[in-house]
């Protein structure tokens, strides 16, 4: 497995590789390093019985993880680096899907944009009471998720949810990620949540680990037969003049006034 780096921590505890988003004073705004590190983790989980499960928290207490660090954005110029940070932010939560051992996703507090994206590819997903789940884009940076992206938080809640939730830039509560399925248990704090992440991933540990990864595999490919061109779409939104209001509002903490182009 990949050494530790200061803004994404692994730990060995029994059998369960705790994996931590270490930066709590930006709620764990992920960096391009993060994501690579999550990647090479999760491609590199050994298969040899030694780890069974991993647990993915944030850590600070108020955040999983936001999205993706903005100030990275602002080195984009073309059309091909946006397609290219979306390959590569796509190539990161394929890792985790393809990922050979169980993975659970203990949220606690703030989990959208990117943070979101790699809950909603983890197996399981569970909460404490305070989650804030979604992806506030339209209201924030005028960019788009990608296709597949979107393909597979609809699979999780459903396409209607999933637009009405982007259209509105509003973030779902752990009661209504509950009653939607998006996470399976809501727990009262985040002691109690990283304790039961502990039990589950010690449960999950001692069943069939071929049966299991079949099972992920085997949905990944259903959700995977239906492929679509999406090189526009990210070429409209992420070379706009909205998406550039958008990142500079949001790193002045000011209200962005779109235009539309």
């Amino acid at each position: 497995m990949s050494g530790p780096t200061p803004e994404l921590t692994q730990e060995l505890r029994g059998k369960t590789l705790w994996v931590t988003f270490n930066r709590p004073a930006s709620r764990n705004a992920l960096t391009f390093g993060m994501y690579e590190a999550l990647a090479k983790i999760c491609t590199d989980a050994p298969t040899d019985g030694s780890v069974t499960a991993i647990v993915l928290s944030g850590a600070g207490g108020k955040a999983f993880a936001a999205g993706t660090d903005m100030t990275q954005f602002r080195a984009f110029e073309t059309a091909q680096d946006a397609l290219d940070y979306e390959a590569r932010i796509n190539s990161v939560l394929d890792a985790v899907e393809r990922c050979p051992l169980p993975t659970i996703a203990a949220i606690n507090g703030a989990c959208t944009g990117g943070g979101a994206s790699i809950a909603a590819a983890c197996d399981l997903r569970i909460a404490s009471s305070s989650l804030k789940f979604g992806f506030p884009i339209a209201k924030t940076l005028g960019n788009c998720l990608a296709a597949a992206n979107l393909a597979r938080l609809s699979d999780l809640v459903g396409a209607g949810r999933v637009r009405e939730m982007i259209f509105t830039a509003r973030l779902m509560t752990a009661d209504e990620a509950l009653s939607v399925g998006l996470i399976s248990e809501i727990l009262t704090d985040e002691a109690s949540l990283l304790a039961r992440a502990e039990d589950l991933a010690n449960s999950i540990g001692n069943m069939a680990p071929l049966t299991l990864r079949a099972t992920k595999e085997a949905l990944r490919r259903n959700r995977m037969a239906t492929k679509v061109d999406d090189a526009d779409l990210i070429t409209m939104c992420y070379m706009s003049e909205d998406f550039r209001i958008g990142m500079e509002a949001f790193l002045s903490k000011t209200k962005p006034e779109w235009t539309g182009k």
